[in-house]
């Protein structure tokens, strides 16, 4: 639907709030410093909780920017007031190491239904390689050798992203050492080499998440299919739900938080309760950055996507507002 009326919300007059909206800014003078990864694709999500605290008066100062453990580490110390994109799964660890519970808290949900995990051609998939655990094969894993190393080649994670710490578990947990490279870098650049090893008819192995732009050309279920991992293992003896659509994925499945400090939340009780009442639908974030990958990618093109998501959901994001304002009152 998002991305179906992109085009015409984008060219939509502008839905103007009324006189109480107005003039109720419980922000008004209180400036915010938020913290964001370098991720582009999650620019989107982190702008739509700016423009609601705009609207609510606050000043929202420039994000810093910086890798994903270390901006955790900014909420705790309090360079930061709060981080967006906060996976409460996949970076528990960061929480813990930022100060946890004492100093910090998890608002939301923001997004719901996100996963993780490794996917093969469909080829390979419908040959028969179904689960991770079958590439300890040296035979299985020859199938994903593009580098004639004689090891399966693995599109992986960027290190500091959290996910990498998972993948590494797992190469050892299922005996995939000596049958599995894990190759790591520019994740946007191993994956266009994967999808172009894909259109070229070749065996491809990598890993992904939702919400993400990869499953909108590398389509699951279509040219692609998710990989199960023989049983749920995950670093440092952490359990959670690892199932999503009848297969172990091997990821927990994961809910995006906005991670704030206790001492910002009491002080601000308007964007405490914009934090815990935004709600986002994974799929449009993923059309978003789908739209991102296809050359919409300018800090203006997100602008535009942030006004087309508004207009599309406006009563939603009144609704945000409203209940913010009461809470300020």
């Amino acid at each position: 639907m998002f991305k179906r009326n992109l085009m015409a919300a984008l060219t939509a007059t502008t839905i103007l709030a009324g006189p109480g909206m107005a003039e109720d800014m419980p922000g008004e003078g209180v400036t915010v410093q938020p913290v964001i990864g370098l991720i582009a694709e999650e620019y989107f999500q982190s702008r739509i909780i700016f423009r609601a605290l705009e609207d609510l008066g606050y000043t929202v100062a420039t994000p810093l920017e910086t890798e994903i453990q270390t901006a955790h580490l900014s909420v705790g110390t309090g360079d930061a007031d709060f981080y967006p994109i906060h996976w409460e799964n996949l970076q528990q660890a960061f929480f813990d190491e930022s100060g946890g519970d004492d100093v910090l808290e998890r608002v939301g949900p923001f997004v719901d239904g996100m996963v993780q995990g490794y996917l093969v051609d469909k080829a390979s998939y419908d040959a028969g390689v179904t689960d991770l655990g079958q590439l300890a094969d040296a035979e299985v894993a020859a199938r994903f050798d593009s580098d004639g190393n004689g090891t399966a080649d693995l599109a992986g994670c960027v290190p500091g992203w959290g996910c990498e710490r998972v993948i590494e578990h797992h190469l050892t947990e299922y005996g995939l050492r000596d049958t599995v490279t894990h190759n790591q870098g520019s994740y946007n650049a191993l994956i266009a080499d994967a999808i172009a090893r894909q259109q070229s008819g070749e065996s491809i192995l990598y890993y992904t998440w939702t919400p993400y732009w990869v499953s909108g050309e590398l389509v699951p279920g279509g040219n692609v299919e998710w990989l199960s991992v023989p049983y749920t293992s995950l670093p440092d003896g952490v359990e959670a739900n690892t199932e999503f659509n009848g297969r172990n994925l091997g990821f927990a499945v994961d809910a995006m938080y906005i991670l704030a400090r206790d001492e910002f939340l009491a002080a601000n009780p308007a964007a405490a309760s914009l934090f815990k009442s935004a709600k986002l639908d994974v799929n449009d974030i993923s059309a978003q950055n789908l739209l991102m990958s296809q050359g919409e990618d300018s800090s203006d093109d997100i602008d535009g996507h942030v006004d087309a998501w508004i207009a599309e959901h406006q009563a939603a994001y009144d609704s945000w507002l409203e209940a913010a304002r009461a809470a300020a009152e």
